[in-house]
């Protein structure tokens, strides 16, 4: 295994400082990490491209201390040059490089500007960083061919060769280039291999020094990983750290996951294992995440570690974790109950509780939205029911034992998740028994809960780089609680000749007189 690593998940609203930095180094070095991968998108300060780093991105002059501090350890730049690009997209100067006007999260790949855009950023990483591979990203790139020219060359080439993948050759034509230019200076390219599951005659048009980092969350990485190693290709293989999909982290699945990954890379011989970590915003936090990504480094040296087959039979994904929980037991026995509790023992009350490979619906509903009645909407039945008395018995209990103030903060976000749903549920009956002074009253706690909320968010960007966005959030969040609070003073006496339903009433879109609710019947509901 020659490349041991982890990715940082710097696009998802991380604002790290140069000590956050070292901490996180000196931490990968310690468990047994080789590399750290600097996942970008738009948090970097591209010199070629300054309308695109925001408050807080990581700078080039960064990046050389780190490298001069920790030469032991290879700082690899994740760029991401055609899907993923929405931080790019939305803002203003980069609206011109969508494939798909004010919608999804892709360039396209047929406009000249964006391959001279994607080869000066390609270009930045080379001066800025001294590593040996320059990834370049090419995953999820699900909007290829819609807008009229790609539309336009994919018909073309598929008429003029019957049975051709037109989206396959689209996408190969546009990342060969981007792949030979880092390799005419010197270096090695990387990219994602989801795409070329979808569009398999892509691959070919690819230069073989590329490296494929092989992402297989959910089943075995050994099918795919074994293709792209009979066509020519060094293959790294990535895990992950179930965090986007829970409301703190799904260990057990966690810790499979990065078993079978380990399990591939040895079998079949390849070139190394990447441990991603995705999306640690939305009161997801870094600082919690270390012992896991810490055992996660070591797990990667460990002769020992395997699975006995590809489903991982002997290692049941509902009951233990205990690799990773041995990192948490290293810190301290409280830190593994409150990990146990948080990453095993939450996800058994069910509900949106479960593990999934979906984002975390209460995560995205009560906060990503800005109307944090989605969660009540969707998932009230059962957080005012078992599965929410449950997940408060246990959020209790790791309150309790939790170490510090981080892990505390993270339990807290999901209490007061489940409380919200309760007190829009309550609002709700009050609203229809027509007593609109108890059903503003019964909202009027979840204001100063964002508050607490908003604190909370403070703390781990200053302890970690976490989100500011996080802590705007819940200033969003807080305003349409009261602009709710005010609708129901106004409009629940039925001054309006008919009561709104507390559904349509809750929502940023509601307007006075609208009974019919026409802006969501409209088939531009969705704009």
């Amino acid at each position: 295994m020659q490349l041991r690593m982890w990715t940082y998940d710097l696009a998802r609203e991380q604002v790290p400082t140069l000590d956050h930095l070292r901490r996180l180094s000196e931490m990968s070095l310690n468990s047994g990490y080789n590399a750290l991968g600097l996942y970008l998108e738009h948090r970097f300060a591209y010199p070629s491209a300054k309308w695109v780093a925001g408050k807080g991105a990581l700078t080039p002059e960064m990046v050389k201390i780190l490298e001069s501090e920790f030469p032991e350890l290879q700082f690899i730049p994740f760029l991401n040059l055609l899907g993923h690009f929405e931080g790019l997209l939305n803002t203003e100067g980069g609206q011109k490089f969508a494939e798909e006007k004010f919608l999804g999260m892709q360039a396209c790949p047929s406009r000249p500007e964006v391959a001279e855009l994607a080869n000066r950023l390609i270009g930045d990483a080379i001066e800025c960083f001294a590593s040996q591979i320059i990834h370049i990203g090419a995953d999820e790139t699900g909007q290829l061919g819609k807008c009229p020219i790609c539309s336009e060359r994919v018909a073309s080439i598929e008429r003029e060769h019957p049975g051709a993948d037109g989206k396959a050759i689209l996408y190969g034509e546009y990342f060969a280039p981007l792949a030979d230019a880092v390799l005419d200076a010197g270096r090695r390219p990387a990219m994602w291999g989801d795409m070329f599951q979808e569009h398999e005659t892509a691959l070919p048009i690819i230069p073989r020094d590329t490296l494929i980092f092989d992402w297989q969350y959910f089943d075995s990485p050994k099918p795919t990983a074994k293709k792209f190693a009979e066509a020519g290709f060094k293959v790294v293989v990535c895990p992950t750290l179930f965090t986007y999909s829970a409301a703190w982290c799904h260990l057990a699945q966690s810790e499979l996951n990065i078993r079978q990954n380990i399990h591939a890379c040895r079998e079949l011989g390849l070139h190394g294992v990447c441990v991603a970590t995705w999306e640690c915003e939305l009161f997801g936090n870094y600082e919690t995440m270390l012992p896991a990504i810490s055992a996660a480094g070591k797990m990667l040296s460990d002769e020992t570690v395997a699975v006995a087959d590809e489903t991982g039979a002997d290692y049941p994904a509902t009951v233990e974790a205990p690799s990773l929980l041995r990192g948490y037991l290293k810190q301290s026995e409280t830190y593994e109950e409150w990990a146990r509790l948080m990453g095993i023992e939450l996800q058994t009350c069910g509900g949106p509780f479960s593990y999934s490979s979906y984002r975390s619906g209460i995560k995205c509903r009560f906060l990503l939205y800005s109307n944090p009645f989605l969660l009540w909407l969707r998932h009230g039945e059962e957080l005012c029911g078992a599965p929410g008395d449950r997940a408060l018995e246990v959020l209790d209990r790791a309150i309790s034992v939790a170490p510090d103030s981080a892990a505390r903060g993270v339990s807290e976000f999901v209490r007061i998740a489940i409380e919200f749903a309760r007190h829009a549920e309550a609002a709700h009956v009050a609203y229809a028994a027509h007593q609109p002074g108890a059903a503003a009253a019964a909202l009027a706690p979840a204001r100063s809960s964002f508050d607490d909320l908003a604190r909370i968010a403070r703390g781990t960007n200053l302890r970690i780089g976490g989100s500011l966005a996080d802590i705007e959030r819940c200033r969003a969040a807080k305003e349409h609680v009261e602009r709710v609070m005010r609708r129901i003073k106004e409009f629940g006496d039925g001054s309006l000749g008919y009561l709104p339903s507390f559904e349509m009433l809750s929502h940023p879109r509601f307007v006075p007189h609208d009974q019919g609710g026409w802006w969501l019947i409209n088939d531009f509901a969705i704009e």
